[in-house]
């Protein structure tokens, strides 16, 4: 009854009920279909995971209902990007799928591939679909933010405090190795180290690529074994000097001694190899509105905000705009009114 409770909302957003649903559809968006064997595949990239990990039962049915949410949600965003002429070509595809491929093999590619369990043109579709809902936004969203800059004194009054440091900060990265397989990582090149001497060795061999001027960003986006960190290119934040108290002694004394740019030599630690970079060093004291920093950061601040709050009250206008039956959910309504 739970699940009941969850859906039935969904079933007035998304379209009429009790109509014979078509062999194999589990919805339609203004009569283009959306098959189960979609919503299975889709369910199954985000969902699947390890055979002893894998939803089941209701969970899976609730999960499956925000998959198709999502799947429908899209196809109206594509459809108006077909209706306006914004549908992404050739060009754009093959552009944004060779900077997909760049930082891999032909046979790392490939397994990527494989592990997502889609074909060469099955992602280039997706590339198509994404790319032309990313120009759809710009075009009715992004380009219609304008940010004065009363907005951003106005911001800056009403937070002022919030721009006073405390203390002084560090701005650092790092890629980080360790020597137990953590399933849950997600670098680049899903490249783990097994156990201590490939995690050793590994670290040695990203510190040697560093050392040639290779980018550090981009080898802990491919190389990094930390979950929180590796997709934003091992960025941890400004961190206050006086974390460091907290901090291993060697690593504190390797901190301390790097300058703004300059990245450390590797360091075993209780949780395996690092590398880290000093990125910036920031003073304590009030930062004021006329610090270029300052500007930006409430600049895209609020370009966030307007940006979510649009995007919101667009996807919600072109959902009321659109004809959308869903089958799978009126389904289990129907089965869950007959217990």
């Amino acid at each position: 009854m739970k699940l009941i409770a969850a859906v039935v909302p969904l079933i007035a957003l998304l379209g009429a009920c009790n109509r014979p649903a078509p062999a194999n559809v589990a919805g339609t968006v203004n009569g283009r279909a959306i098959t189960y064997a979609e919503l299975d595949k889709q369910f199954e990239a985000q969902f699947g995971g390890p055979a002893g990990e894998r939803s089941s039962g209701d969970q899976a049915q609730i999960q499956k209902v925000e998959v198709l949410r999502t799947m429908v949600d899209n196809e109206i965003m594509l459809q108006r990007a077909e209706r306006l002429g914004l549908m992404a070509v050739d060009a754009d595809v093959d552009a944004k799928f060779t900077e997909l491929k760049s930082p891999y093999t032909q046979e790392e590619f490939q397994k990527q591939l494989d592990t997502r369990k889609m074909s060469m043109d099955e992602l280039k579709a997706q590339l198509r679909r994404d790319l032309s809902v990313q120009k759809l936004f710009n075009k009715e969203i992004t380009s219609r933010i304008s940010i004065s800059e009363k907005d951003i004194t106005d911001f800056y009054n009403a937070n002022r405090a919030s721009f006073n440091v405390t203390e002084p900060q560090i701005h650092m990265a790092q890629i980080l190795v360790t020597p137990t397989p953590d399933p849950s990582v997600r670098n680049l090149k899903n490249d783990k180290a097994q156990d201590d001497e490939q995690a050793r060795k590994k670290i040695q061999s990203i510190d040697t690529r560093l050392r040639r001027g290779e980018d550090f960003a981009m080898l802990a986006q491919n190389y990094s074994e930390d979950t929180a960190s590796s997709q934003n290119g091992g960025d941890l934040g400004f961190i206050p000097e006086s974390a460091l108290e907290k901090a291993n002694v060697e690593l504190r004394k390797m901190v301390t001694s790097l300058r703004p740019g300059e990245t450390s030599a590797p360091i075993h630690t209780a949780e395996g190899y690092r590398v880290l970079k000093v990125i910036t060093r920031e003073t304590a004291g009030q930062r004021e509105l006329s610090d270029p920093k300052v500007q930006q950061t409430i600049r895209e601040t609020l370009i966030n905000r307007k940006d979510q709050l649009l995007k919101a009250a667009y996807y919600e206008m072109a959902r009321n705009d659109a004809k959308v039956i869903n089958y799978f959910v009126n389904g289990i309504v129907g089965e869950g009114q007959k217990k």
